[in-house]
């Protein structure tokens, strides 16, 4: 299973040593939704009859995942995918029920600690005067930044280069999950980004796990992860992990720059 290397990380910090089956309190140190996203899919996917276990191989990976999920190379995503984006690859890819759904994903606006021009954002007329990085092929991320009255959007498909580039504020700010256990701060090597500590943004979409459909353990692995869904969704259990985490935040400590209407 390949997995970016920094997510894997974080991951073997919050398990401590225990098994992702096990974890029923998502509170604690490293967690992110990407954390968030590895645990609840294994645990469908046990709760739905699949028992075979996963070896990693961490790296700096991103969108070559998608390409061994449609050469079914790589049975399936422990990262959640935008439904827009897993529609377009619907031809080779098993779509499951939303795992965060529409109206519950929320992003921060993360910049340089030092750039005084995010630190000061008020109103959205204040994107005017910001740059922000992302890349179209995360259709979801670029909706919503084209949909803020930006000075420019800069076009950069590595998500890493994005962090690099708003580190070095070549670009003002990029969207990234809240992260209150590492306080909305963000740290690779030498770069560090925190999130604005009031206003946040909406992403108008939902969230699923993918599954390839030209692997040959495909179809098993979608059929038990949407039966482990239904088992966690009906016992209030998904909703509850990412509002733990701080990823689903507490709307009362934060504007919502962009709201969406329902």
């Amino acid at each position: 299973m390949f997995i970016r290397d920094d997510v894997y990380e974080d991951y073997l910090r919050f398990l401590n040593g225990r098994s992702p089956l096990d974890v029923d309190n998502f509170k604690g140190h490293y967690i992110r939704r990407d954390v968030v996203d590895m645990i609840i899919v294994q645990q469908a996917l046990m709760l739905g009859g699949y028992k075979k276990t996963f070896q990693y191989r961490p790296g700096k990976v991103n969108f070559r995942n998608t390409r061994l999920l449609e050469q079914g190379k790589l049975l399936l995503s422990f990262d959640s995918y935008w439904l827009a984006d897993a529609k377009a690859l619907a031809d080779k890819l098993f779509i499951s029920a939303p795992v965060i759904r529409k109206g519950e994903y929320f992003a921060g606006i993360y910049a340089n600690p030092t750039n005084e021009k995010v630190k000061t954002l008020s109103r959205i007329e204040d994107f005017e005067k910001l740059t922000a990085v992302s890349t179209p092929r995360w259709r979801t991320d670029w909706q919503t930044l084209t949909g803020l009255p930006l000075k420019e959007l800069f076009i950069e498909h590595e998500w890493l280069a994005q962090a690099q580039m708003v580190h070095r504020q070549w670009a003002d700010f990029m969207m990234m999950p809240l992260m209150p256990s590492l306080d909305n701060a963000y740290q690779l090597e030498d770069i560090r980004l925190v999130a604005h500590p009031k206003f946040i943004l909406e992403l108008d979409g939902s969230r699923h796990f993918v599954v390839s459909k030209n692997h040959p353990e495909g179809e098993r692995a979608y059929q038990a992860i949407e039966k482990g869904l239904s088992v966690l969704r009906a016992q209030g259990r998904i909703k509850k992990a990412y509002e733990q985490a701080g990823f689903i935040p507490d709307l009362t400590r934060y504007t919502v720059i962009n709201p969406h209407s329902k």
